[in-house]
């Protein structure tokens, strides 16, 4: 039998939470690093994150290549320390598990998350081009028999690959699909999976933006759209992004606030300012001057100034910071030093790394 989605994680989902992809620490060796790997999800549990998604791109894809075999000893660590980080806040923290590959080892992936208790499974289908419409769908099918799935829209800068309506249709009528993170950069793909959860009728699927370009506006908009039954009304709960593993508390803030803008029915002139200096801080942390090749090393290079990590080290040593992104990091953190969280780490990093 499928595990379920307790009610409580459910609505928590619904109501909308801050969720940030944590990325992977690693030692000047490229080796596994515990002590700093804890610290960074003691850091998002106390910033505030109502969830934390892991084994994801962030957290870089390769921890699952055989010479490094990082994949199951990630998953635990990080189930164990978001269980203990859980009831020292007294709330819930939703675990989230990236699941990948063919069919075999994406069921493979899901049931290890099933049994380490994590409550959702992050479905990619990066790797599925070429695969119909009938295949994809048996694939997700297949998954979702195992555990709870968020759906993934991932850009195909990354590795996605383009889903139409017709996927996202078929997709919101699997039972056990609980959220959806969309995250194809793209103002039409974003409408096509908002129209395809409306049309299925299905008002218990969380829509999650992914859009690092575009974080506030996604917050921010209600979608109205006609269908055979009237208008019908919804909009992005929260968020689960790479660009909210580093300013986390500061993304906490900001979900909230956009969260009573959007019910008060009208939204200040200066959060459109706000929207546009977060895309161009995304800009230098995500590098997308050189097509995000330097995306996770620049989350890196933030959590490094702040002590979290020791390094900006990646499993494939040639993922690295590009030529520049240094210098366009120094010039956000300078024109926008209220969207860092570096006094909130500076006063609890002692005790994160102990």
């Amino acid at each position: 039998m499928a595990q379920t989605l307790a009610p409580a994680i459910r609505q928590l989902l619904l109501d909308g939470i801050a969720i940030p992809a944590c990325p992977l620490a690693l030692t000047s060796d490229r080796r596994f690093d515990p002590r700093r790997q804890r610290a960074l999800l003691r850091y998002y549990a106390s910033a505030g994150a109502g969830g934390v998604a892991v084994a994801v791109h962030t957290t870089q894809f390769e921890i699952r290549d055989p010479q490094h075999g990082l994949l199951r000893p990630v998953l635990e660590l990080t189930a164990e320390e978001l269980q203990n980080t859980q009831q020292l806040h007294g709330r819930p923290i939703v675990r989230i598990g990236g699941i990948v590959g063919q069919t075999e080892q994406a069921i493979e992936e899901a049931q290890w998350l099933h049994d380490l208790q994590y409550h959702v499974g992050l479905l990619s289908l990066a790797g599925h081009a070429g695969r119909n419409l009938d295949e994809l769908i048996s694939h997700c099918q297949r998954v979702a028999e195992v555990i709870p799935l968020m759906g993934f829209y991932l850009q195909p800068a990354v590795g996605g690959v383009e889903l139409p309506y017709a996927f996202w249709r078929r997709f919101a009528e699997i039972e056990n699909v609980v959220a959806i993170k969309i995250a194809p950069f793209s103002r039409y793909q974003t409408l096509d999976v908002v129209s395809a959860v409306i049309d299925s009728g299905r008002e218990d699927i969380a829509l999650y933006t992914g859009n690092d370009d575009n974080i506030v506006c996604d917050l921010l908009t209600e979608f109205v759209l006609p269908t055979a039954q009237g208008e019908k009304r919804i909009a992005f709960s929260g968020g689960l992004l790479g660009h909210w593993a580093c300013g986390t508390q500061q993304a906490v803030m900001l979900l909230e606030r956009c969260k009573q803008i959007r019910r008060s029915g009208a939204i200040p002139a200066e959060m459109m300012t706000e929207a546009a200096q977060i895309t161009d801080c995304n800009a230098a942390l995500f590098d997308a001057a050189n097509g995000f090749r330097g995306c996770i090393a620049g989350i890196h290079e933030v959590l490094r100034r702040q002590g979290l990590l020791e390094g900006t080290w990646c499993l494939n040593p040639n993922e690295t910071l590009s030529p520049g992104q240094a210098d366009q990091i120094d010039r956000v953190y300078q024109a926008y030093p209220h969207m860092n969280d570096d006094a909130f780490v500076a006063e609890h990093l002692d005790v994160w790394l102990s």
